[in-house]
């Protein structure tokens, strides 16, 4: 297919069905043959979604082997093996290997949208071909194919649609909009029209709910909507998060520090006659002091503890990085039907000819009050209200019921029908019941040309009624009387005009409003029912009594509205992105709290003739996107991420999948929420609340927090190590501590610690900052300060014990000196570690109570190398005397009071800073 022939694929809906017919030379009455078929077959290809390149368990593997600090720990790894330090090799490569496991199994099922997809595709349908009807595998359809339309089916493939008897499709998976559209054979003048609006097409994957017809497929495969999306999901690239961008350039510039290290260390050693080889494995031991080995290992296990937490408050993470992400989410774009709506259409209020009736209860329960100037009244007592009520039951086609579960309610059928049901239930007249009291003689049934539907009902005294609901402006005209106070009285013209003033206000404020009418049939026409003999519908559906109009919107979710205050709270902007129009999205988006006077709101039209760098000046400024595509949507994205906005995105349907891929972290809704969606995102929600975004954002903070302060625990700990070493070649002391005993610091001595300071309480404070710049260093507020001063004192103080030993004693009283004294100073570190600005008073010594488990048991841990015989022997110590025992423990506890010193001049200088300020 050539290129022009596909840009055509975008303008069916505007051209006439005996264009479309020429152009695929085929035939209506037809189809088209099977040798035709076949050459198209060839040309063209089947009608099936193509599958992009995936990964597999190997690639994912070999994935977490391309991190530089997993890179530096297996070149370490090998040299030790070619030096003879078995022991240490085995030990990294045993870390790594668990490391790589854990993130692969996190990761397991991120490949799976096109899987998905396929599921939406039919597997068969009924086609006109060689004249005949026939039903085929949907795959062999091809463009110029007569496709037969019934209700329940779901499209096969792109339509443009040529003979349609009261058809409505379902088209939420692609528009994101619960209510069905009604569908024509018109050809759609307008140039640039959004999905929602080309009433004369149907895509591939939404559903026909009512009524029957007839499409000519025009596109087939990865040339459909769906396929388009597909395509999208495909060409789309994960960036790697900010922490992971941080993380490999401190790989970065630990693997220059050490090389540089070593080669000052080598080159000092030679300079002063020492043996190049035992200079060699000098320069080893300080590259495995400052490799933090347990680092990569302790993310992942912190990530992945924080996803299980993050499942008890409704989130389910996909992707272990997407932790950290939520953190420094500052823009979360959301769809508006049931992600902060309730995806209930609900009916607030009644117009009477001359009353406003406020109408009470939530969603689709059929419990609820009804108000009249804020008093409370009884729909049952009253005849006009009572009539409209039952007439909007009567001349419906849907259905109540409760679910499986007692508790929740459902609607089976049309949403709008399915609020009308409630309204009336709320007042105590169950649809059930009235049709057993009023059984349904005939139904008019809804077109577009009349704009209503009408049923007729025989009443229980033997007369005939006919019930009509349609638009209010089509009803009011068909209108002789009104009901007023219970007796039908003659519509005047003013009482016309305050009726349309009524429809016009309720509209205004985003309201779907209908209007109910009724008269009773004649005893002529009654016969003519019975004999079933052809009337005059128009005759039959004039002469009208008014009964009143009926506005309903889907309402927001309350949750959402306290949601988007704390987001705003934690400088996090709210922005909607919805299919339907602007009026209503402004009007939830404004009770919300989501649009503020002088936001912009930007339609997909407007947005498809705005070019990209356009976008990007104006969407800081814009609030809402209506009526907007699944591309649409992905430019939004880019543009926010262009003015350096970390974005989260939040979506249900297939329309969102795509941007949900592009996005920083996309955020799926679990029960509403379609397969593609949920494959597509970094996150769902089991409960669709907009509130659980929220508490994984304070989750993803909170986790991002406890990350630096075991980042800066560990590299503090492995500066004192590198300072230990380096200075004690620089004065001419022998190596104070063994690689052996560096990498059990590293991994066992420091890990426990570390892993615990992952699981630190959140501050209270935490949700009334703003995101974190995602251009912030990792070491930033001056954590780099922290981490070189408090590096310095455990390597000075490791020091002083090593030549404490050294010179009193022996080298080996040395040695094991500086290795107690390390330790159990990095154990006191672990405390001073967990905040930067409050003391340990103040936090609490046992508020986290992991990590003085985690002390114990690495304290106990250490004191078994040290006292065991046999393990002494494997990490070359000897035993010490009470005296040297206490000289550690004094040199270790004084980390505390330095770090405590330290915290105190900050504050004291923070505040002397602000009052001169």
């Amino acid at each position: 297919m050539t290129g022009t022939e596909k840009n055509s694929l975008r303008k069916y809906y505007q051209k006439s069905i005996k264009e479309i017919e020429s152009e695929l030379n085929t035939s209506l009455r037809k189809g088209l043959s099977e040798s035709e078929v076949n050459n198209r077959l060839k040309k063209i290809g089947p009608n099936q979604l193509k599958e992009g390149k995936k990964r597999t368990i190997w690639n994912m593997l070999i994935d977490q082997f391309k991190d530089v600090l997993i890179l530096i720990l297996l070149v370490s790894a090998v040299v030790s093996l070619l030096l003879g330090e078995a022991t240490d090799a085995i030990v990294i490569v045993i870390i790594v290997i668990l490391n790589a496991v854990m993130s692969v199994l996190q990761e397991f099922k991120a490949e799976k949208s096109l899987d998905a997809l396929k599921k939406m595709t039919v597997p068969e349908t009924v086609v006109i071909r060689d004249g005949q009807q026939k039903k085929i595998q949907s795959q062999q359809l091809v463009p110029g194919d007569i496709v037969i339309l019934e209700s329940g089916d779901r499209i096969p493939a792109d339509l443009r649609l040529v003979k349609v008897t009261d058809m409505r499709i379902q088209e939420s998976v692609l528009t994101g909009e619960s209510e069905a559209v009604e569908k024509n054979t018109n050809a759609v003048e307008a140039k640039d029209t959004s999905l929602g609006d080309r009433t004369n097409m149907a895509y591939m994957g939404t559903s026909v709910i009512a009524g029957r017809g007839m499409g000519l497929v025009v596109a087939t495969g990865m040339d459909t909507e769906m396929g388009q999306i597909a395509g999208m999901l495909q060409e789309q690239k994960h960036e790697l998060t900010p922490l992971q961008k941080k993380l490999n350039q401190v790989g970065k510039n630990l693997g220059v520090i050490i090389l540089f290290v070593i080669a000052i260390v080598i080159l000092l050693g030679c300079l002063r006659g020492i043996d190049f080889f035992d200079m060699f494995m000098t320069g080893i031991s300080l590259a495995v002091a400052a490799v933090p080995e347990g680092l990569p290992a302790v993310v992942t296990i912190v990530l992945a503890l924080g996803v299980q937490q993050m499942i008890k408050k409704n989130a389910i993470i996909r992707r272990l990085p997407a932790v950290e992400t939520l953190g420094a989410t500052t823009v979360i774009c959301s769809d508006k039907t049931g992600t902060l709506t309730q995806n209930q259409m609900t009916v607030q209020k009644l117009a009477l000819a001359n009353r406003e009736i406020d109408v009470e209860g939530v969603g689709y329960e059929p419990f609820g009050q009804f108000r009249e100037n804020g008093k409370f009244i009884q729909p049952s007592e009253e005849q006009s209200l009572s009539l409209l009520l039952k007439a909007a039951a009567l001349c419906n086609n849907s259905s109540l019921r409760q679910n499986e579960d007692n508790q929740n309610w459902g609607i089976i059928g049309d949403p709008t029908e399915g609020a009308l049901i409630v309204t009336a239930a709320k007042a105590g007249y169950q649809k059930e019941g009235l049709e057993n009291k009023y059984p349904r003689l005939k139904e008019l049934p809804f077109d577009s040309d009349r704009k209503r539907m009408s049923t007729i009902h025989q009443t229980t005294d033997g007369g005939t009624l006919l019930f009509v609901k349609g638009a209010p402006d089509q009803i009011i005209e068909r209108c002789k009387n009104y009901m007023n106070n219970g007796e039908s009285t003659q519509l005047s013209k003013s009482i016309k005009e305050l009726i349309l003033e009524q429809n016009k206000k309720l509209a205004s404020a985003a309201l779907r409003v209908l209007a109910i009418a009724y008269r009773e049939i004649t005893p002529s026409e009654k016969k003519q029912l019975e004999y079933d003999q052809k009337f005059d519908i128009d005759k039959t559906e004039s002469q009208l009594i008014f009964l009143g109009l009926m506005a309903m919107i889907d309402p927001p979710r309350k949750e959402a509205l306290q949601a988007v205050q704390t987001c705003r709270k934690a400088g996090i902007r709210p922005v909607m992105i919805t299919g339907d129009y602007s009026l209503t999205a402004q009007a939830i988006a404004d009770q919300l709290d989501i649009y503020h006077s002088g936001d912009r709101i930007i339609t997909g039209t407007e947005l498809e003739n705005m070019s990209q760098p356009e976008l990007e000046k104006i969407v800081l400024e814009t609030t809402i996107f209506a009526r907007v595509s699944p591309r649409h949507k992905q430019r939004i994205v880019k543009a926010l991420q262009k003015n350096k906005q970390v974005v989260a995105m939040t979506g249900d349907g297939v329309n969102d999948a795509p941007a949900l891929k592009e996005s920083d972290i996309g955020v799926a809704m679990g029960i509403t929420g379609t397969d593609v969606s949920k494959e597509a995102a970094d996150m769902i929600l089991t409960d669709d609340n907009f509130s659980s975004i929220v508490s994984a954002v304070e989750e993803g903070r909170k986790i991002y927090q406890n990350i630096r302060k075991f980042i800066r625990y560990l590299l503090s700990c492995n500066l004192g190590e590198i300072i230990t070493i380096f200075i004690a070649i620089l004065i001419g002391l022998p190596r104070p501590l063994l690689p052996i005993q560096i990498l059990w610091v590293n991994l066992v001595t420091d890990g426990f610690p570390a892993l615990a300071l992952g699981l630190d309480p959140a501050e209270r404070d935490l949700m009334k900052h703003p995101p974190r710049d995602p251009d912030e260093g990792i070491f930033s507020g001056k954590m780099g300060f922290n981490i070189f001063s408090q590096g310095i004192f455990i390597g000075i103080i490791t020091l002083i014990a090593f030549y404490y030993g050294y010179s009193q004693y022996s080298l080996e009283v040395g040695e094991t000196m500086a290795f107690g004294t390390l330790s159990f100073t990095q154990l006191w570190q672990s405390l001073n570690s967990r905040s930067e600005r409050y003391s340990l008073a103040k936090l609490g010594i046992f508020s986290n109570r992991y990590l003085i488990l985690a002390i114990l048991v690495s304290g106990i841990l250490q004191l078994a190398v040290m006292l065991i015989p046999y393990l002494q022997l494997v990490f070359k110590v000897v035993p010490l005397s009470y005296y040297q025992w206490l000289v550690i423990i004094f040199l270790s506890f004084t980390a505390v009071p330095y770090v405590e010193i330290l915290k105190k001049l900050k504050l004291t200088y923070k505040k002397n800073h602000s009052i001169s300020d």
